[in-house]
């Protein structure tokens, strides 16, 4: 008798139009990015995706759920703080039903805002604004050090990041992995029910390319926070993170824009999703 396939869930939670603005900016739908990655690194694994912002219809069933050996939630244009709005309310409610299923958790940016407020903590807008492009020296916690998330991990490293808002209250059983100056909470464990929920605020699942795509996405409101001065500076910018894309071996693009060895290793950047895989999916 064959094997059955170990099965992952990939929740994409951008909503339609957050996809489509995405997609016309040039970037890979947050979905397949994590999908591929998924594939790349857990061989022989079926990876399906779902939608769950845009209607029940695209939320598995609680039947279906306990057959996936693992969920990773995407990044997402939706704000954890909107939690009424029925796109945000449904991923929540889900994240709790993955919780009492036992289903383990992975995921960036928004997925962490989304563990901690399914659990009982609570997010707010950052009052330093959006934190865009690579967060800057994150530093493990001494719970971080000791985690497998973060096994063969250095102690402080960069990430490519784009978020504005973050935790702020913990909800119980969880602890925080690593921190920076823009946000206290980079990485957390949540635990809930029967399930767990390891999640990051950056993005280790991007490359230089996705991110390039997010600066043409949200270059006039990065130029109002005064990330960038103009829209000259926004330009040079993108053309200077495809070329280093392009070519990671330019030396002189990576000491102008300031991006650190490890992060143009894929191994290195992904390290992190692939201990999770190890870890809580076997």
């Amino acid at each position: 008798m064959r094997a059955q396939r170990r099965r992952l869930l990939v929740l994409d939670a951008y909503a339609s139009e957050g996809r489509t603005a995405l997609r016309d900016a040039g970037g890979t739908p947050a979905g397949r990015l994590y999908a591929r990655l998924l594939e790349k690194l857990s061989p022989g694994s079926e990876v399906d995706i779902a939608y769950p912002a845009d209607s029940d219809d695209d939320v598995p069933s609680e039947a279906d759920l306990s057959n996936y050996a693992g969920a990773v939630w995407t990044g997402s244009s939706l704000s954890i703080l909107e939690a009424d709005r029925p796109p945000v309310r449904r991923q929540i409610d889900l994240a709790r039903r993955l919780f009492d299923c036992g289903v383990p958790s992975f995921g960036s940016c928004w997925a962490a805002q989304l563990a901690v407020v399914a659990a009982g903590g609570a997010c707010e807008a950052n009052p330093k604004g959006r934190e865009f492009g690579i967060s800057r020296k994150i530093a493990l916690s001494p719970a971080g050090r000791a985690h497998p998330l973060y096994r063969d991990k250095p102690d402080r490293f960069d990430a490519f990041t784009s978020h504005a808002d973050h935790v702020v209250t913990l909800p119980s059983r969880s602890s925080v992995l690593a921190s920076n100056d823009f946000s206290p909470v980079q990485a957390l464990v949540v635990e809930r029910a029967k399930g767990s929920f390891w999640a990051v605020q950056y993005h280790p699942e991007y490359d230089l390319r996705e991110v390039a795509s997010l600066c043409r996405l949200r270059g006039s409101e990065l130029v109002a926070q005064g990330v960038f001065a103009d829209a000259r500076e926004v330009r040079d910018t993108i053309e200077g993170f495809e070329a280093l894309h392009r070519d990671p071996s330019r030396a002189d693009l990576a000491d102008e824009l300031d991006v650190s060895p490890d992060l143009l290793d894929e191994e290195s950047r992904t390290l992190e999703v692939r201990n999770w895989l190890s870890e809580q999916v076997g």
